[in-house]
């Protein structure tokens, strides 16, 4: 049971009301997270705009959910792993992807960088060295990407401390459990690192 209450959209009203209706509309759902943040309008407001402003970035949908998968992984966040899981294979995401993703892996040399920088970030709590800078541009990951890749560290670092203070009720298919935690070494030596994912997600 949630620590803190999940609003029931029957019974909302004003403001709380119109978003909540807004996400259904919009996902056929309501998830759980998006109720309990429903007990201030200002906080689902906030969180709706951030990431609908993201999705219009230049990031794609599934690198955005691969960075969420990372980044979730990293704070142990249950809820988030199980959503973004869920929204990953909608996405078009394989399991093995959404398995190297979680331990900031990929097979695309690129999409790799942006993982690895993005565990990075939460491991350094954003103080990256340069080597890591220079390691994703030599990558092919831009400034806007960089930009990007932040601002979506950042917003499931809202999600991810928001549902381990409320103890929101996971309302999708549980994710599994890897113990594994991500790599933090540059992008330029990663590749290892994501063969060892693959044999640690078959």
């Amino acid at each position: 049971m949630s620590r803190i209450e999940t609003v029931n959209p029957a019974q909302a009203t004003g403001q709380a009301k119109e978003l909540l209706d807004g996400v259904k509309a919009k996902l056929g759902m309501t998830p759980n997270l998006m109720r309990v943040m429903a007990n201030s309008p200002a906080v689902l407001d906030a969180y709706l705009k951030f990431s609908g402003a993201l999705s219009e970035g230049e990031l794609s949908a599934p690198t955005r959910e691969q960075i969420a998968l990372t980044v979730g992984q990293a704070n142990s966040c249950d809820y988030c792993l199980s959503a973004h899981t869920a929204i990953a294979k909608m996405n078009g995401l394989s399991a093995d992807q959404i398995r190297a993703a979680r331990l900031a892996s990929s097979s695309d040399a690129k999409t790799n960088a942006i993982l690895v920088f993005a565990s990075q970030l939460i491991e350094k709590r954003g103080f990256v060295s340069d080597a890591d800078i220079t390691a994703a541009r030599e990558a092919g990951v831009t400034d806007a990407e960089f930009a990007e890749v932040i601002a979506n560290a950042a917003l499931n670092i809202l999600t991810n401390y928001f549902n381990h203070v409320a103890q929101t009720t996971i309302d999708f298919p549980a994710a599994e459990k890897i113990t594994s935690g991500p790599p933090t070494e540059s992008p330029a030596n990663a590749q290892s690192c994501h063969s060892d994912a693959c044999s640690l997600a078959s």
